[in-house]
């Protein structure tokens, strides 16, 4: 077991499968490979790897962070069952964070972290210090509250002059579960802010038989 804390962090929201490992605060190894699909598969090899590469085991982590959204359905999902499991098997706690608050991380001042949504749309949510100081919302980019507050982005947008962009935000995942992981009890929830793409059927179903 590490004498300081050991965290495992990683990231499924999006295109990509990111990983990191944090022992007190050094960087023992990090991963991040883009993907469109297959994260499911790739998730568990990829952290052997991390854990090898570190010359660490399963039983000697302390906890496990992940990002819980807002991004892609299926690959939030992929990562909050992913670090439920690992956290029950392991009897370590889980935690989760959102890539709003992950970008928020370190910043000083009042800022505003946005992630592109599609659809000309954006996912965003205000912060002070890097502390949440207003409820995540998605909304159009009329329509985002900027009021000269310091933008967070992982790639610049068209209304960001100088947007803050961490290196890895599975990074500031890891440093924040470290903060969080002997006070919390909650498990990772998904953070959704707008419904799934999928259709509800139009037909209407059979009747059943007396």
């Amino acid at each position: 077991m590490a004498s300081k804390p050991l965290i495992l962090a990683f990231d499924t929201s999006a295109a990509h499968c990111a990983a990191l490992l944090l022992c007190g605060n050094t960087v023992l190894a990090a991963r991040h490979e883009n993907m469109a699909k297959g994260q499911v598969e790739r998730l568990f090899p990829l952290l052997e790897e991390l854990l090898t590469e570190a010359g660490q085991n399963w039983p000697d982590l302390s906890a496990v962070g992940v990002c819980t959204g807002p991004g892609n359905f299926t690959g939030v999902r992929i990562g909050v069952a992913s670090a439920r499991g690992l956290a029950l098997s392991l009897k370590i706690p889980a935690v989760g964070v959102s890539m709003l608050e992950a970008l928020a991380f370190g910043t000083s001042g009042p800022s505003l972290s946005i992630l592109d949504a599609r659809r000309e749309r954006f996912f965003v949510q205000a912060f002070d210090d890097g502390l949440i100081s207003g409820k995540p919302d998605i909304c159009t980019a009329d329509a985002l509250p900027l009021n000269g507050r310091q933008i967070n982005a992982i790639a610049p947008l068209p209304f960001a002059d100088s947007p803050h962009i961490p290196a890895r935000p599975v990074e500031a995942i890891a440093r924040l579960t470290a903060q969080r992981f002997t006070s919390t009890t909650d498990r990772p929830a998904p953070l959704y802010l707008r419904a799934p793409n999928a259709a509800l059927p139009t037909e209407q179903p059979p009747a059943l038989l007396p």
